[in-house]
């Protein structure tokens, strides 16, 4: 399954031996353990009433998975559908279907009755235009870009299906300049470079205090400019190709737009091979708020170093995005650092980690970074409804 994972997406078969298989089976197991523990509540009414609530199955949902973490998103969107109850119709991304299809392949040697999971391949405009509009499916869950998740809750809005979203971000990397320089620099590179920079909660703006700002951009391009691009299969590699030809043409887009708005390309800033889609990883400074590559989410290797003064700017700047899905922090000052924590306004926020993922954990995002949340206990409200029952009992004894 790992060497399918590679093949299919591109990222390192290290990445996936260690990532996203181990990180799979974690959130199976975990939501095979609340298939039995999902329950209503007995209410203490007035008068000769008993009432009491049921948490039953919303009903057949659709789920739209993206390309860059396909057998991990998979499971994101099976677990909880299937310890609720509900029966799932799932599309598949377009450019990623072989481990989702292997996964069905297995399904169904578990011995699923037929029905109840249901993978499918195919295009957005047409597959997940049918998946979102069909008046059988009573909610869709979508991971995938702003742009996308806008136009499946609207369409979705035709019977009015619940939806939930975890869509793109813009998530501040904030460095102070009394964190560990060394486990710092490595920490903002792998939350920026992890996976190609092809990761929702890439911390693609990285914000660094004035006087260590220098000494951090020097270190960071120099860890980037060693970063090992080929083959993903060889043991060595770091970093494998983009997912296709349009993530290529766009990143090199915003790369070039980042040059002509001013900013200071330190290192990379081309392609890596002479063929395939294999992009140099590349670092910008003295990079500025308005800049495109500071605003848009790039989906690639691009790191963008800011530099910040005091905490009261930087708060305003981190918050100042359409996007609100992660952020990170680094400081030895754990009150400065709670105090960070609570006033961006992100669903994840790592404090001197980054890319923690449990599946006990809620994860998704404010502002349009999404709606609802996956994982954890709070994943399930979105598969679940809650009916109501009250019963008039004439001798009831309370």
């Amino acid at each position: 399954m790992d060497s399918l994972e590679t093949l299919d997406n591109g990222k390192p078969y290290q990445v996936a031996y260690a990532a996203d298989l181990p990180l799979t089976s974690k959130h199976y197991r975990y939501y095979a353990g609340w298939a039995d523990k999902i329950h209503g509540t007995t209410i203490p009414v007035d008068g000769s009433l008993f009432a009491y609530t049921r948490r039953e199955p919303v009903g057949v949902c659709g789920q739209i998975i993206p390309w860059n973490f396909p057998i991990l998103m998979q499971a994101w969107k099976l677990g909880p559908a299937l310890a609720a109850g509900c029966c799932v119709v799932m599309k598949l991304a377009e450019q990623t279907p072989l481990t989702g299809l292997y996964m069905a392949k297995l399904i169904k040697e578990a011995g699923f009755p037929p029905g109840v999971v249901n993978i499918i391949s195919g295009y957005g405009p047409t597959a997940g235009h049918a998946v979102a509009t069909h008046p059988g499916v009573e909610k869709v869950a979508f991971t995938g870009s702003t742009e996308v998740g806008r136009i499946i809750q609207e369409t979705a809005a035709s019977n009015c299906k619940k939806v939930t979203l975890e869509l793109g971000g813009k998530s501040p990397s904030i460095v102070f300049a009394d964190a560990d320089m060394e486990t710092t620099v490595e920490l903002a590179h792998q939350a920026l470079f992890f996976n190609h920079g092809q990761c929702c909660t890439a911390g693609s703006r990285t914000f660094v205090e004035e006087r260590v700002y220098d000494e951090f951009v020097e270190r960071s391009a120099e860890r980037a400019s060693k970063k090992v691009v080929c083959d993903p299969f060889l043991p060595e590699s770091e970093q494998g190709p983009q997912i296709d030809s349009e993530q290529v043409t766009k990143i090199l887009s915003l790369i070039d737009s980042g040059k002509s708005e001013g900013a200071t390309l330190v290192t990379g800033g081309a392609m890596a091979q002479d063929r395939g889609y294999f992009i140099q990883p590349t670092v910008f400074s003295n990079v500025t708020d308005s800049m495109r590559i500071a605003r848009e989410e790039i989906f690639g290797p691009v790191m963008q170093i800011l530099k910040f003064k005091n905490v009261d700017e930087l708060i305003e700047r981190a918050n100042d995005s359409e996007y609100g899905l992660a952020a990170g922090i680094y400081t030895k000052d754990m009150e400065k650092g709670l105090y960070m924590a609570n006033s961006i306004r992100a669903g994840t926020i790592w404090l001197n980690t980054y890319n923690q993922f449990h599946a006990h954990m809620p994860f998704g995002g404010y502002k349009q970074s999404g709606t609802g949340r996956e994982k954890g206990q709070e994943a399930l409200d979105a598969y679940l409804e809650t009916k109501s029952v009250i019963v008039n009992l004439p001798n009831k004894n309370s």
